[in-house]
């Protein structure tokens, strides 16, 4: 850590020295001018973008010329470079001391013409990590279905050209609240980490109030290193501990009874290292979500590790619901993107997934054609086939029907569905299976988002448009027929996926990862160079 802080002394004194000489001369000749340009030209060829970026400005100095305009633009690269760790950003990808020493001995004009493109491209390759994110999400996990808004960086040069520089790069971070207070929590387990973690963890099984003895010593003091208790030498497991052992339960998602059973202390031993890595996941996360425009000034956001659906609005919560999510088999998974819902259906019908009707009901009508007789069979033209014939000749490629369970309260839809078009055939929807809600962990579907209470989902939907939501509702589900009802303002909806996550007030919040899907992505951004421990002040 000394070595760390010794380093950045250094880096600090030579970027005060190296900034502030002029590269650029202010007679040149015409021998110099164009060895300068020539060595632009050469280096840029490489880049079409950034050829085509000094090609527009006739091959003049963008970060090596002379005036306060380029010596500010320098001083505001490395003061960005040098704050890349606190961001998660793999520090080495950049390094600052290396181009400050570039800069040191860059003494002839061919020698500064290529370090100006240079400048180039660690500015470009900086950008769009802070800015879109370092991995392109579809290749971190394949069932990350949304790609990364990576600006051109024709559009990156000139809004650095035209704005002030320090103000400019403030700009390229996510701006939202979710990543600022993730940053604080990344600095927080940064310097907890440093210091050794949480001390030793909680062996053994379940432990309950009133006992007492060492685990219950153990307990105690990793809940005080945790911050859940204040520094405390009582041995039993009484009023205070059951109180910080609620806390915690509470920030993972648990079932706040107080007592430290099998899934609290899973949770409770996972180390200040992984929580780590859990955040830093998180915040490239957020990058990849970096749009301009936001996620919506009314969106819906689903987060799947939680089992929560939200509407917000202006960024607050006005509506939330459990749910029950793809189950954690390979082919059930619900995947990781954004889209825009347009409308529900009210009384829905089932039109069951090819995939569900070959692997799960042929099997069963092979055998029995009256099997799941809950189900219509129906040909290309939509009419119903007769069961008798039987369905043993067929297999799963070539059995050339359909099935649908028409609406009503046993509809594995529900009453109401939510659609999204898109690729995945994924959406929201109800279901009879009420009591999978209950329970902690709801992975469970074949993929699709099932809400505990669709009804108030649709109602607080519709108060954007009508004045009476639960009477147009209402009306629509006693017909018993299937109905389309448009939103007026289509809502976008972001499917994600975070096993850490902040809220405006209290603790940052852990949830399991429940897919693997943060282990490949940090995996990913480790052979990316991200560390745990990246020296920021």
């Amino acid at each position: 850590m000394f070595e760390l802080m010794r380093k950045k002394v250094r880096l600090t004194v030579m970027s005060g020295v190296v900034l502030a000489a002029a590269f650029g001369m202010p007679d040149l000749s015409h021998a110099q001018v164009t060895a300068f340009k020539t060595a632009v030209a050469e280096t840029a060829s490489q880049d079409e973008s950034i050829a085509e970026f000094y090609r527009s400005r006739g091959f003049e100095p963008f970060w090596t010329g002379s005036d306060d305009v380029q010596l500010a633009r320098r001083a505001a690269l490395i003061k960005a470079l040098d704050a890349a760790g606190a961001h998660g950003l793999p520090a080495q990808r950049y390094d600052p001391s290396q181009i400050l020493s570039d800069m040191q001995f860059a003494k002839s004009v061919r020698e500064q013409g290529v370090l100006d493109v240079e400048l180039t491209k660690v500015f470009l390759r900086f950008a769009r990590d802070l800015q879109s994110g370092i991995l392109d999400p579809r290749k971190a996990h394949s069932d990350i279905k949304r790609a990364a808004p990576v600006r051109e960086a024709s559009e990156l040069l000139e809004q650095l050209a035209t704005n002030e520089p320090n103000a400019f790069f403030r700009t390229l971070a996510p701006t939202s609240h979710e990543y600022r207070r993730l940053m604080r929590e990344k600095m927080r387990l940064t310097n907890l980490v440093a210091r050794g973690g949480w001390g030793d963890t909680v062996g053994g099984g379940k432990i309950e109030p009133g006992q007492s003895g060492a685990r219950v010593v153990a307990l105690r003091n990793r809940l005080i290193r945790m911050g859940y208790l204040p520094e405390t030498s009582v041995a039993e497991y009484e009023t205070s501990i059951v109180s910080a052992v609620q806390a915690f339960q509470l920030d993972h998602g648990l079932e706040a009874d107080g007592v430290a059973g099998d899934a609290t202390l899973k949770a409770l031993n996972v180390s200040a290292e992984d929580r780590l890595k859990s955040v830093l996941v998180a915040m490239e996360r957020e990058r990849w979500l970096n749009q301009p425009e936001g996620w919506g000034q009314r969106h819906i956001k689903v987060n799947l590790t939680e089992f929560m659906a939200r509407i917000y609005d202006d960024q607050k919560v006005t509506f939330e619901t459990r749910a029950v999510v793809g189950a954690r088999n390979a082919d059930r998974r619900t995947p990781e993107f954004s889209d825009v819902m347009e409308f529900m259906v009210v009384n829905p019908s089932w039109y069951v997934p090819r995939s569900i009707v070959v692997k799960e009901y042929l099997p069963l009508l092979r055998s029995n054609p009256g099997a799941v007789g809950h189900l219509e069979i129906t040909d290309s033209r939509g009419r119903k086939v007769n069961r008798g014939n039987g369905f043993s000749q067929y297999s799963a490629q070539s059995f050339p029907f359909a099935m649908r369970q028409p609406p009503g309260p046993r509809n594995a839809l529900g009453l109401v569905k939510f659609m999204f078009p898109n690729k995945y055939n994924i959406y929201l929807h109800d279901t009879p299976a009420k009591s999978l809600f209950q329970r902690e962990v709801r992975a469970y579907s074949h993929g699709c988002v099932r809400l505990n209470d669709p009804f108030d989902f649709a109602y607080a939907l519709l108060a954007k448009q009508e004045s009476d939501p639960v009477g147009v509702f209402q009306s629509h589900l006693r017909t018993g027929r299937e109905t389309r009802v448009n939103l007026e303002a289509p809502v976008p909806v972001h499917l994600i996926y975070r096993t850490a996550f902040t809220q405006a007030k209290g603790r940052t919040q852990y949830r399991d990862d429940i897919y693997g899907r943060d282990a490949a992505v940090w995996s990913a951004l480790e052979r990316a160079g991200v560390a745990l421990i990246s020296g920021e002040s």
